[in-house]
């Protein structure tokens, strides 16, 4: 079985991948020490994925060469099979040297994994979208999907930065609020003057001032752990059903 196995990651799944590459479309600087990798596929019809799901990503190597790294989609799940972004902050050597990818480079993309979608919840009634810093991508998918699907139901993000310059997509959470029942709360580690907002950490104070108490809402998770640990410890001292909210966890850097 681990023979097989190995075989499998090491041999099998590279080769697959080599046969379907990916080519860099451009590369555009984001809030928050950020950048936005938009790939198409080249050769190939490409791959479909749900908003909030991830990928195992390879730039700059082989795929044989095991240096991929997993980042969850950003753009709009309406614009694949053409069309994929990852956005990516400078967190470790490799998310450092992603402002060096030139268009044309080869990419390499083995996915779409992951579970936090909201497209695995039809029958909610709206959603709640937790995110702390780089953990707004995937939610970000959420609501450029939404968006362009035209979904009316209602939805809250509460999303927490260091402080307001680095909101990754700021300026688009805004319009898409228009486009979307969106209520959106920013909560800020180190607030500008004049700020009126929510501070602090994202606690189970806060989180209770802002959760909707209508109809049966999913909650989706995403940001460093220990946030995500703190937040699925006071969803459940709020009452909210464990079945009811969900955790996306990989290494980011």
């Amino acid at each position: 079985m681990w023979l097989s196995l190995t075989f499998w990651v090491r041999l099998i799944k590279p080769w697959l991948e080599l046969r379907r590459p990916y080519v860099v479309e451009g590369l555009r600087p984001e809030r928050g020490d950020a950048h936005t990798l938009t790939v198409a596929p080249l050769g190939h019809p490409g791959i479909r994925f749900q908003p909030g799901q991830f990928a195992w990503v390879t730039v700059g190597d082989s795929p044989f060469s095991d240096r991929e790294h997993p980042f969850s989609f950003s753009g709009s799940a309406e614009h694949a099979p053409g069309r994929l972004e990852f956005t990516i902050k400078a967190l470790g050597d490799f998310t450092r040297r992603i402002r060096e990818v030139q268009p044309g480079q080869r990419v390499y993309v083995d996915g779409p994994f992951g579970a936090l979608s909201a497209d695995r919840h039809v029958h909610a009634y709206g959603f709640v979208f937790i995110a702390g810093g780089i953990g707004i991508t995937p939610m970000m998918s959420h609501l450029r999907t939404l968006a362009d699907r035209g979904d009316r139901r209602p939805l809250v993000l509460v999303y927490g930065g260091q402080d307001y310059d680095g909101l990754t997509f700021r300026e688009e959470i805004d319009l898409l609020a228009a486009r979307l029942r969106l209520k959106v709360v920013y909560v800020l580690a180190n607030p500008p003057v004049g700020w009126t907002g929510e501070t602090g950490l994202l606690s189970q104070e806060l989180l209770g001032r802002h959760m909707p108490r209508d109809g049966q809402y999913e909650y989706l998770i995403c940001g460093p752990p220990m946030m995500m640990d703190a937040v699925e410890r006071s969803l459940r001292r709020l009452g909210i059903p464990i079945g009811d909210y969900h955790s996306e966890r990989f290494d980011l850097a």
